[in-house]
């Protein structure tokens, strides 16, 4: 295969050019509506109530696509990727419609949870289509076009959030995703085929593990609504408990959620899978970047949203520029990674609590740190997807596709869980208002740096030469 058609013009040559737009649209989707509700967020608690539930908003919407993403593989077998595509498209659509009318906040996470679940489908499909559509070489330029749709929703997200939040009309934003929706699901039908050349052999759900990973997550966010630490730390102790259930059920039960061997700490896909987490899992406290600087940094939702989509943007800028990296580089992407977000939250932990009287210097501390969080996840992440592909057994090809997005909603769901178990444990409901912010954002950027540091130790395992399989 020519040079040409490894790169990224590979991706858009006549016979890839329909799949490459549709799953990378379908990624932009379900970031931007993400962006939207980051940024609208704030302006939905000051209308409806629910400042305890803020974070829920978030970790109901990840725990559904975890369901939707576990089932994307069934989903693709049964109705092959046109009808698959159209369904997950009208249940993000049904979950939208819900939350445009949302008279309270528990009707408002009823329809984030059904966006999740629709969502959940676009996501992981996307993913696990890559290795069905495309040559091998082009597998790290293709993962690196489906992420780099988060920097596109940074430009897109915010700006709908935040117009629409500034005129008190934060409903709008969500009715504005039903039309949009509506023109992804007609690309769709011109752009998918209706079947797959190699259907693959649906297997029985592993339910277990799927109760387990999202009630691992649930507990720890249903310790986040009490004022007492105890019932916190219980949370997260059952939630860990959940875990190490859920790796003993990957070892002995016939139908397994991830590939084989994930679990394993001798097998180098644990350690993949633990350092992609750990990453996430740093990026968790982004959740309260737009609360913070609004109300501690006297921001509009507008400006709020678009401070806080610098995370997102140093993620893509960091991703396409390492994505066509090979060997030493490639692992060298991947060992920077935890440093430089360990490096990103003390920047904002000097900046967003706002205790340093000098205004300028907090927001370009903000936009640092953030553009650093995002560039810290993003110039590893096409070489350890990658990694996850190559190294998975080919029987877990399809498994090990859909696992990438099962493996980052969970992450993500837990580092929005432990974010808001942190944020309400500090104070961020107290009635003395901005102390009790400023106290939180202190208290969040502080404990999160636990993430970085526990990353710095798994990646070693993952960048060992011996580890690290060629393609």
């Amino acid at each position: 295969m020519s040079e040409n058609h490894n790169g990224w013009r590979g991706l858009f040559t006549a016979e890839n050019r329909g799949s490459a737009i549709t799953l990378s649209s379908g990624v932009a989707l379900y970031a931007t509506n993400s962006y939207i509700v980051i940024t609208i967020l704030p302006s939905v608690v000051a209308d409806i109530g629910g400042m305890a539930w803020y974070a829920w908003n978030t970790t109901l919407f990840v725990v559904s696509a975890i369901m939707g993403s576990a089932l994307s593989a069934r989903l693709l077998s049964k109705c092959g990727p046109r009808r698959a595509y159209l369904t997950a498209t009208a249940i993000f659509m049904l979950g939208a419609a819900i939350c445009t009318l949302a008279p309270t906040m528990p009707v408002l996470l009823l329809g984030r949870a059904v966006q999740g679940l629709g969502g959940g489908f676009l996501f992981a499909m996307s993913y696990a289509m890559v290795n069905l559509v495309f040559s091998e070489a082009l597998w790290p330029r293709a993962m690196a076009l489906i992420s780099a749709m988060w920097g596109v929703a940074t430009l897109i997200g915010p700006a709908i959030g935040g117009v629409f939040a500034e005129l008190h009309a934060w409903r709008y934003a969500f009715g504005l995703l039903l039309p949009v929706t509506l023109l992804f699901a007609i690309l769709v039908w011109r752009s998918l085929p209706a079947r797959q050349q190699k259907p693959p052999v649906a297997e029985p759900l592993p339910r277990l593990q799927l109760l387990l990973l999202a009630s691992a997550i649930l507990v720890v966010s249903a310790g986040s609504l009490s004022d007492h630490g105890w019932v916190n730390f219980l949370g997260i102790a059952l939630a860990s408990l959940l875990i190490l259930w859920l790796r003993h059920r990957e070892f002995t039960a016939p139908v397994r959620l991830l590939p084989r061997n994930a679990l394993s700490l001798s097998s180098p896909l644990c350690a993949l899978f633990l350092t992609m987490s750990l990453l996430m899992i740093g990026m968790g406290c982004e959740i309260y970047v737009p609360y913070f600087l609004q109300h501690l940094h006297g921001q509009t939702p507008l400006l709020a949203g678009y401070i806080t989509a610098a995370a997102a943007a140093g993620w893509t800028l960091s991703e396409m520029w390492s994505a066509a990296w090979t060997g030493k580089r490639a692992r060298a992407a991947i060992h920077a990674g935890p440093p430089v977000m360990l490096l990103s939250l003390l920047c904002l932990l000097i900046a967003l609590p706002a205790i340093v009287a000098a205004p300028w210097l907090h927001i370009s501390g903000i936009l640092l740190g953030l553009m650093l969080l995002g560039f810290a996840t993003g110039l590893g992440w096409p070489h350890l997807l990658t990694q996850v592909l190559q190294q998975a057994e080919a029987q877990d090809k399809e498994k090990a596709g859909a696992a990438i997005s099962v493996v980052q909603s969970f992450a993500a769901a837990m580092g929005t869980a432990l974010a808001g178990t942190v944020a309400n444990l500090a104070g961020i409901n107290a009635a003395n208002g901005s102390a009790g912010a400023s106290h939180a954002a202190f208290w969040l950027f502080m404990l999160f740096m636990i993430a970085p540091l526990l990353a710095m130790v798994s990646v070693r395992w993952v960048t060992r030469p011996a580890q690290v399989k060629q393609p």
